[in-house]
Protein backbone atom coordinates (compact mmCIF):
# COMPACT_ATOMS: atom_id res chain seq x y z
CA UNK A 1 0.00 0.00 0.00
CA UNK A 2 1.27 3.43 -1.10
CA UNK A 3 1.37 5.16 2.23
CA UNK A 4 0.96 8.77 0.07
CA UNK A 5 -2.53 7.33 -0.99
CA UNK A 6 -5.11 9.73 0.66
CA UNK A 7 -7.78 8.45 3.95
CA UNK A 8 -10.36 8.83 1.01
CA UNK A 9 -8.32 6.18 -1.35
CA UNK A 10 -7.34 3.64 1.53
CA UNK A 11 -10.18 4.01 4.29
CA UNK A 12 -13.41 5.36 2.50
CA UNK A 13 -14.38 5.52 -1.34
CA UNK A 14 -18.18 6.57 -0.51
CA UNK A 15 -16.60 9.62 1.54
CA UNK A 16 -14.15 10.16 -1.80
CA UNK A 17 -17.18 10.05 -3.87
CA UNK A 18 -19.26 12.15 -2.38
CA UNK A 19 -16.15 15.08 -1.14
CA UNK A 20 -17.16 14.49 2.59
CA UNK A 21 -14.03 14.13 4.93
CA UNK A 22 -13.28 10.99 6.39
CA UNK A 23 -14.74 10.33 10.02
CA UNK A 24 -12.39 9.13 12.90
CA UNK A 25 -13.54 8.00 15.84
CA UNK A 26 -12.00 9.34 18.72
CA UNK A 27 -10.52 5.74 19.35
CA UNK A 28 -8.88 5.80 15.70
CA UNK A 29 -7.47 9.54 16.49
CA UNK A 30 -6.02 8.12 19.86
CA UNK A 31 -4.48 5.05 17.98
CA UNK A 32 -3.12 7.01 15.45
CA UNK A 33 -1.53 10.06 17.90
CA UNK A 34 -0.08 7.32 19.72
CA UNK A 35 1.77 5.86 16.74
CA UNK A 36 2.46 9.39 15.41
CA UNK A 37 4.23 9.77 18.57
CA UNK A 38 6.22 6.47 18.69
CA UNK A 39 4.33 5.33 21.64
CA UNK A 40 2.59 2.35 19.98
CA UNK A 41 4.18 -0.27 17.01
CA UNK A 42 7.87 -0.56 16.38
CA UNK A 43 8.15 3.31 14.64
CA UNK A 44 9.76 4.83 17.77
CA UNK A 45 12.59 2.77 17.26
CA UNK A 46 13.81 3.25 13.85
CA UNK A 47 16.71 6.10 13.54
CA UNK A 48 16.79 5.93 17.50
CA UNK A 49 17.37 9.39 19.09
CA UNK A 50 17.44 11.42 15.92
CA UNK A 51 14.82 9.64 14.23
CA UNK A 52 12.72 10.17 17.42
CA UNK A 53 13.22 13.56 17.09
CA UNK A 54 12.48 13.80 13.46
CA UNK A 55 9.01 12.47 13.87
CA UNK A 56 7.98 14.65 17.08
CA UNK A 57 9.48 17.46 15.33
CA UNK A 58 10.01 19.47 18.52
CA UNK A 59 11.49 18.79 21.81
CA UNK A 60 10.91 21.24 24.44
CA UNK A 61 13.63 22.07 26.58
CA UNK A 62 13.19 22.87 30.65
CA UNK A 63 15.81 23.62 33.65
CA UNK A 64 14.21 21.55 36.13
CA UNK A 65 15.44 17.79 36.84
CA UNK A 66 13.81 15.43 38.51
CA UNK A 67 14.49 11.94 37.31
CA UNK A 68 16.82 13.72 34.36
CA UNK A 69 15.51 16.55 32.53
CA UNK A 70 12.84 16.63 30.34
CA UNK A 71 14.27 16.52 27.00
CA UNK A 72 16.06 13.11 28.13
CA UNK A 73 12.90 11.90 29.43
CA UNK A 74 10.94 12.43 26.37
CA UNK A 75 13.75 9.90 24.67
CA UNK A 76 13.27 7.39 26.98
CA UNK A 77 9.56 7.46 27.13
CA UNK A 78 9.67 6.44 23.69
CA UNK A 79 13.11 4.06 23.30
CA UNK A 80 13.27 2.53 26.98
CA UNK A 81 16.86 3.18 28.72
CA UNK A 82 18.71 4.10 25.79
CA UNK A 83 21.87 6.04 27.80
CA UNK A 84 22.05 9.42 28.73
CA UNK A 85 24.45 10.36 27.34
CA UNK A 86 24.02 9.08 24.01
CA UNK A 87 20.63 10.95 24.11
CA UNK A 88 22.80 14.16 24.83
CA UNK A 89 25.27 13.16 21.73
CA UNK A 90 22.48 13.02 19.29
CA UNK A 91 20.58 15.99 20.28
CA UNK A 92 23.97 18.12 20.48
CA UNK A 93 26.68 15.88 18.23
CA UNK A 94 30.20 17.85 17.86
CA UNK A 95 29.96 17.81 14.26
CA UNK A 96 27.85 17.62 11.61
CA UNK A 97 25.26 19.54 13.56
CA UNK A 98 21.75 17.74 13.21
CA UNK A 99 19.63 20.20 15.47
CA UNK A 100 19.05 23.43 16.42
CA UNK A 101 17.17 25.45 19.70
CA UNK A 102 14.58 27.72 18.88
CA UNK A 103 10.92 28.51 19.56
CA UNK A 104 8.48 26.15 18.85
CA UNK A 105 5.72 25.38 21.49
CA UNK A 106 8.11 26.86 23.88
CA UNK A 107 12.17 26.51 23.77
CA UNK A 108 12.52 23.13 21.96
CA UNK A 109 15.21 21.25 20.30
CA UNK A 110 14.53 21.11 16.46
CA UNK A 111 15.50 18.95 13.38
CA UNK A 112 18.33 21.43 11.58
CA UNK A 113 16.26 20.84 8.46
CA UNK A 114 13.20 22.83 9.28
CA UNK A 115 15.93 25.62 9.88
CA UNK A 116 14.50 27.42 6.58
CA UNK A 117 11.07 27.18 7.86
CA UNK A 118 11.36 29.36 10.35
CA UNK A 119 12.34 32.03 8.61
CA UNK A 120 8.62 33.37 8.75
CA UNK A 121 9.26 33.07 12.77
CA UNK A 122 12.64 34.98 12.65
CA UNK A 123 11.43 37.47 10.35
CA UNK A 124 8.24 38.37 12.54
CA UNK A 125 10.35 38.37 15.60
CA UNK A 126 12.38 41.13 13.79
CA UNK A 127 9.36 43.19 12.76
CA UNK A 128 8.57 43.46 16.39
CA UNK A 129 11.71 45.50 17.08
CA UNK A 130 12.34 43.13 20.70
CA UNK A 131 10.52 40.62 22.51
CA UNK A 132 11.14 40.85 26.47
CA UNK A 133 13.98 43.17 26.38
CA UNK A 134 14.99 46.23 24.11
CA UNK A 135 17.95 45.59 22.00
CA UNK A 136 21.33 47.74 21.46
CA UNK A 137 22.28 47.24 17.73
CA UNK A 138 25.69 48.30 19.36
CA UNK A 139 25.55 45.28 21.39
CA UNK A 140 24.58 42.83 18.76
CA UNK A 141 27.30 44.31 16.36
CA UNK A 142 29.73 43.69 19.05
CA UNK A 143 28.64 39.88 20.20
CA UNK A 144 28.57 39.13 15.81
CA UNK A 145 32.20 40.66 15.60
CA UNK A 146 33.00 38.40 18.87
CA UNK A 147 31.63 35.72 17.39
CA UNK A 148 33.28 35.63 13.90
CA UNK A 149 36.49 36.15 15.62
CA UNK A 150 36.68 33.86 18.57
CA UNK A 151 33.93 31.29 17.18
CA UNK A 152 31.20 29.90 19.40
CA UNK A 153 31.00 30.69 23.00
CA UNK A 154 28.88 30.31 25.51
CA UNK A 155 27.34 33.62 27.19
CA UNK A 156 29.65 33.25 30.46
CA UNK A 157 32.37 33.64 27.35
CA UNK A 158 30.16 36.91 25.78
CA UNK A 159 30.70 38.76 29.35
CA UNK A 160 27.79 36.85 31.23
CA UNK A 161 24.19 36.34 31.43
CA UNK A 162 23.46 38.43 34.50
CA UNK A 163 23.34 41.88 34.81
CA UNK A 164 23.55 41.39 39.25
CA UNK A 165 19.94 41.67 39.91
CA UNK A 166 17.80 39.47 39.72
CA UNK A 167 17.47 35.57 37.36
CA UNK A 168 15.56 37.91 34.46
CA UNK A 169 17.65 40.52 34.80
CA UNK A 170 20.01 39.65 31.64
CA UNK A 171 22.91 42.05 30.75
CA UNK A 172 23.33 43.42 27.37
CA UNK A 173 25.36 40.73 25.83
CA UNK A 174 23.02 37.91 26.62
CA UNK A 175 20.12 40.21 25.50
CA UNK A 176 21.98 40.96 22.67
CA UNK A 177 22.74 36.85 21.84
CA UNK A 178 19.28 36.16 22.51
CA UNK A 179 18.01 38.57 20.43
CA UNK A 180 20.17 37.75 17.22
CA UNK A 181 19.21 33.88 18.18
CA UNK A 182 15.36 35.00 17.79
CA UNK A 183 16.05 36.54 14.97
CA UNK A 184 18.31 33.92 12.92
CA UNK A 185 21.65 36.19 12.77
CA UNK A 186 22.91 33.71 15.67
CA UNK A 187 21.84 30.25 15.99
CA UNK A 188 22.30 27.56 19.02
CA UNK A 189 23.51 24.10 17.72
CA UNK A 190 25.11 23.19 20.87
CA UNK A 191 25.39 22.98 24.80
CA UNK A 192 27.62 22.51 27.14
CA UNK A 193 26.69 22.45 31.06
CA UNK A 194 23.45 23.32 29.86
CA UNK A 195 24.67 26.46 28.73
CA UNK A 196 23.69 27.50 24.94
CA UNK A 197 26.76 28.31 23.00
CA UNK A 198 26.02 30.81 20.39
CA UNK A 199 27.52 30.61 16.48
CA UNK A 200 27.32 31.76 13.11
CA UNK A 201 24.45 30.07 11.23
CA UNK A 202 26.72 30.43 7.68
CA UNK A 203 29.59 28.10 10.02
CA UNK A 204 26.54 25.09 11.08
CA UNK A 205 23.54 25.11 9.03
CA UNK A 206 24.28 23.37 6.18
CA UNK A 207 24.35 25.74 2.98
CA UNK A 208 21.84 24.19 1.41
CA UNK A 209 19.43 25.08 4.15
CA UNK A 210 20.96 28.31 4.30
CA UNK A 211 20.55 28.93 0.81
CA UNK A 212 16.77 28.32 1.05
CA UNK A 213 14.22 31.44 1.59
CA UNK A 214 10.26 30.34 1.90
CA UNK A 215 7.72 32.65 2.21
CA UNK A 216 5.74 32.99 4.67
CA UNK A 217 3.03 30.79 3.30
CA UNK A 218 5.95 28.12 2.71
CA UNK A 219 6.87 27.95 6.11
CA UNK A 220 3.22 27.94 7.58
CA UNK A 221 2.28 24.91 5.13
CA UNK A 222 5.96 23.13 6.44
CA UNK A 223 5.19 23.54 9.88
CA UNK A 224 1.59 22.13 9.95
CA UNK A 225 3.05 19.05 7.74
CA UNK A 226 5.97 18.51 10.75
CA UNK A 227 2.70 18.83 13.47
CA UNK A 228 0.37 16.29 11.43
CA UNK A 229 3.32 14.12 11.08
CA UNK A 230 4.16 14.69 15.17
CA UNK A 231 0.31 14.02 16.13
CA UNK A 232 -1.42 11.93 13.21
CA UNK A 233 -3.90 13.78 13.23
CA UNK A 234 -4.76 17.71 13.88
CA UNK A 235 -7.59 20.42 14.43
CA UNK A 236 -6.86 23.58 14.12
CA UNK A 237 -6.54 24.24 17.39
CA UNK A 238 -4.07 21.59 17.59
CA UNK A 239 -1.74 23.13 15.00
CA UNK A 240 -1.99 26.49 16.64
CA UNK A 241 -0.98 24.91 20.04
CA UNK A 242 1.86 22.42 18.97
CA UNK A 243 3.35 25.38 16.88
CA UNK A 244 2.14 28.10 19.55
CA UNK A 245 1.57 29.90 16.06
CA UNK A 246 -0.63 32.68 18.28
CA UNK A 247 1.07 36.21 17.48
CA UNK A 248 3.17 35.83 14.56
CA UNK A 249 0.20 37.14 12.48
CA UNK A 250 -2.23 34.19 12.57
CA UNK A 251 -5.16 33.29 15.08
CA UNK A 252 -7.30 30.31 15.39
CA UNK A 253 -9.90 32.08 13.30
CA UNK A 254 -7.81 32.53 10.43
CA UNK A 255 -9.08 28.93 9.48
CA UNK A 256 -8.94 29.45 5.72
CA UNK A 257 -5.41 29.96 5.64
CA UNK A 258 -4.52 26.97 8.10
CA UNK A 259 -6.89 24.82 5.42
CA UNK A 260 -4.78 26.41 2.58
CA UNK A 261 -1.76 25.48 4.45
CA UNK A 262 -2.93 21.84 5.21
CA UNK A 263 -3.75 21.40 1.48
CA UNK A 264 -0.74 22.55 0.31
CA UNK A 265 1.50 20.69 2.20
CA UNK A 266 -0.59 17.31 1.25
CA UNK A 267 -2.09 16.57 4.43
CA UNK A 268 -5.84 14.76 4.43
CA UNK A 269 -9.10 16.34 5.00
CA UNK A 270 -10.84 14.54 8.00
CA UNK A 271 -13.78 14.88 10.60
CA UNK A 272 -12.80 14.11 14.06
CA UNK A 273 -15.31 14.04 17.60
CA UNK A 274 -14.85 17.25 19.60
CA UNK A 275 -16.03 17.99 23.45
CA UNK A 276 -19.39 19.26 21.58
CA UNK A 277 -19.53 18.70 18.40
CA UNK A 278 -17.04 17.13 15.08
CA UNK A 279 -14.09 19.08 13.99
CA UNK A 280 -12.72 19.40 10.63
CA UNK A 281 -8.72 18.33 10.94
CA UNK A 282 -6.10 17.08 8.93
CA UNK A 283 -4.48 13.61 9.09
CA UNK A 284 -1.23 12.23 7.94
CA UNK A 285 -1.21 10.31 4.49
CA UNK A 286 1.56 7.89 6.31
CA UNK A 287 -0.34 7.53 9.75
CA UNK A 288 -3.67 6.91 7.97
CA UNK A 289 -2.68 3.98 5.47
CA UNK A 290 -0.86 2.46 8.63
CA UNK A 291 -4.28 2.54 10.00
CA UNK A 292 -5.71 1.32 6.94
CA UNK A 293 -3.60 -1.59 7.05
CA UNK A 294 -4.57 -2.76 10.76
CA UNK A 295 -3.10 -0.65 12.91
CA UNK A 296 -1.34 -2.92 15.37
CA UNK A 297 1.96 -2.75 17.49
CA UNK A 298 2.94 -3.32 20.66
CA UNK A 299 1.79 -0.42 23.55
CA UNK A 300 4.48 1.26 25.37
CA UNK A 301 4.69 0.99 28.87
CA UNK A 302 5.97 4.46 30.46
CA UNK A 303 6.42 7.62 32.60
CA UNK A 304 5.86 10.64 30.82
CA UNK A 305 7.88 14.17 31.66
CA UNK A 306 5.21 16.96 32.01
CA UNK A 307 6.73 18.74 28.97
CA UNK A 308 6.40 15.68 26.39
CA UNK A 309 4.36 16.58 23.43
CA UNK A 310 1.51 13.92 23.96
CA UNK A 311 0.46 16.02 26.91
CA UNK A 312 1.58 19.47 26.58
CA UNK A 313 -1.82 20.29 24.72
CA UNK A 314 -3.94 20.51 27.84
CA UNK A 315 -7.50 20.48 25.98
CA UNK A 316 -6.17 17.54 23.86
CA UNK A 317 -4.99 15.51 26.77
CA UNK A 318 -8.25 15.89 27.72
CA UNK A 319 -10.47 15.31 24.94
CA UNK A 320 -8.06 12.39 23.90
CA UNK A 321 -7.99 10.22 27.24
CA UNK A 322 -10.22 12.02 29.95
CA UNK A 323 -6.85 13.07 31.91
CA UNK A 324 -6.72 16.58 33.27
CA UNK A 325 -2.74 17.54 32.93
CA UNK A 326 -1.66 19.50 35.75
CA UNK A 327 1.91 21.32 36.17
CA UNK A 328 2.85 22.51 39.51
CA UNK A 329 6.18 23.42 40.65
CA UNK A 330 5.36 27.27 40.78
CA UNK A 331 2.19 26.25 43.07
CA UNK A 332 2.91 26.60 46.50
CA UNK A 333 3.68 23.30 47.50
CA UNK A 334 0.51 23.13 50.24
CA UNK A 335 -1.81 24.06 47.64
CA UNK A 336 -0.98 21.41 44.87
CA UNK A 337 -3.23 18.87 44.25
CA UNK A 338 -0.40 15.94 42.84
CA UNK A 339 3.19 17.18 43.44
CA UNK A 340 6.36 18.85 41.83
CA UNK A 341 6.55 16.89 38.88
CA UNK A 342 3.64 14.97 38.21
CA UNK A 343 4.46 12.32 35.45
CA UNK A 344 1.19 10.85 33.85
CA UNK A 345 1.57 7.06 33.15
CA UNK A 346 0.86 5.90 29.89
CA UNK A 347 0.02 2.31 29.73
CA UNK A 348 -2.35 -0.05 27.25
CA UNK A 349 -2.93 3.80 25.35
CA UNK A 350 -4.37 5.09 28.32
CA UNK A 351 -3.55 7.50 31.02
CA UNK A 352 -3.62 5.04 33.30
CA UNK A 353 -2.29 7.00 36.41
CA UNK A 354 0.32 9.45 37.53
CA UNK A 355 3.33 9.91 39.86
CA UNK A 356 5.34 12.54 41.76
CA UNK A 357 8.89 11.13 41.65
CA UNK A 358 11.97 12.08 43.30
CA UNK A 359 15.62 10.61 43.77
CA UNK A 360 17.53 10.37 47.34
CA UNK A 361 20.53 8.67 46.71
CA UNK A 362 19.80 5.74 44.48
CA UNK A 363 16.38 5.59 46.01
CA UNK A 364 13.45 6.65 43.30
CA UNK A 365 10.97 7.83 46.18
CA UNK A 366 6.90 7.98 44.42
CA UNK A 367 5.91 10.44 47.03
CA UNK A 368 2.60 10.35 45.52
CA UNK A 369 1.10 7.61 43.32
CA UNK A 370 -2.29 7.54 41.59
CA UNK A 371 -3.56 4.19 40.05
CA UNK A 372 -6.90 4.18 38.04
CA UNK A 373 -8.21 0.92 38.63
CA UNK A 374 -6.04 -2.27 39.28
CA UNK A 375 -5.65 -3.26 36.06
CA UNK A 376 -2.72 0.05 36.49
CA UNK A 377 -1.09 -1.57 39.15
CA UNK A 378 1.42 -3.96 37.53
CA UNK A 379 1.94 -1.38 34.64
CA UNK A 380 2.70 1.32 37.25
CA UNK A 381 5.08 -1.27 39.17
CA UNK A 382 6.98 -1.79 35.96
CA UNK A 383 7.39 2.03 34.94
CA UNK A 384 8.77 2.76 38.45
CA UNK A 385 11.31 0.17 38.02
CA UNK A 386 12.53 0.53 34.75
CA UNK A 387 12.85 4.35 35.47
CA UNK A 388 14.41 3.46 38.82
CA UNK A 389 16.97 1.31 36.52
CA UNK A 390 17.46 3.64 34.08
CA UNK A 391 18.59 6.27 36.57
CA UNK A 392 20.84 4.53 38.38
CA UNK A 393 18.49 3.37 40.95
CA UNK A 394 18.22 -0.04 43.03
CA UNK A 395 15.51 0.96 45.28
CA UNK A 396 11.69 2.11 44.81
CA UNK A 397 9.79 3.52 47.54
CA UNK A 398 6.09 4.32 47.43
CA UNK A 399 5.31 6.84 49.95
CA UNK A 400 1.57 7.63 49.29
CA UNK A 401 -0.33 5.49 47.12
CA UNK A 402 -4.09 6.15 46.01
CA UNK A 403 -6.63 4.60 46.42
CA UNK A 404 -5.27 3.20 49.42
CA UNK A 405 -6.24 -0.25 49.00
CA UNK A 406 -3.66 -0.59 45.85
CA UNK A 407 -1.02 0.49 47.90
CA UNK A 408 -0.58 -3.88 48.77
CA UNK A 409 -0.24 -5.07 45.42
CA UNK A 410 1.94 -2.19 44.43
CA UNK A 411 4.36 -2.80 46.83
CA UNK A 412 4.16 -6.66 45.93
CA UNK A 413 5.02 -6.25 42.00
CA UNK A 414 7.79 -4.24 43.11
CA UNK A 415 8.88 -6.56 45.51
CA UNK A 416 8.27 -9.00 43.00
CA UNK A 417 10.14 -6.86 40.25
CA UNK A 418 13.35 -7.09 42.29
CA UNK A 419 12.70 -3.38 44.46
CA UNK A 420 11.40 -3.68 47.84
Amino acid sequence: MDVGETAATVLDDDARATGADLQLSADEVRRITLYAQGFLGAVARRGGVTGMLRRVSAVQLDTISVLARSHELVAYARLGAVGRDAVERAYWPARNPTTFEYWAHAACILPVADWPYYAWRRRSIAARGQRWHKVSEDACEQVLGRLRDEGPLTATQLGGAKAGGPWWDWSEVKIAAEWLLDTGRAVCVRRTGWRRIYDLPDRVIPAELLGLEPTDAECLSHLLSTVSRALGVATHADFMEYQRLNGYGLQLRDSERLDEAAAAAGLVPVTVPGAKRSLRAWADPAALAWLAAGGRGTHRTTLLSPFDSLVWDRKRTLRMFGYRHLFEPYVPKEKRERGYFTMPLLAGGQIAGWVDPARSGKTLIARNVFVEKPAAVVPMARALAEAAQWTGCDNVIAERVQPTPFAQPLASELARLGFS
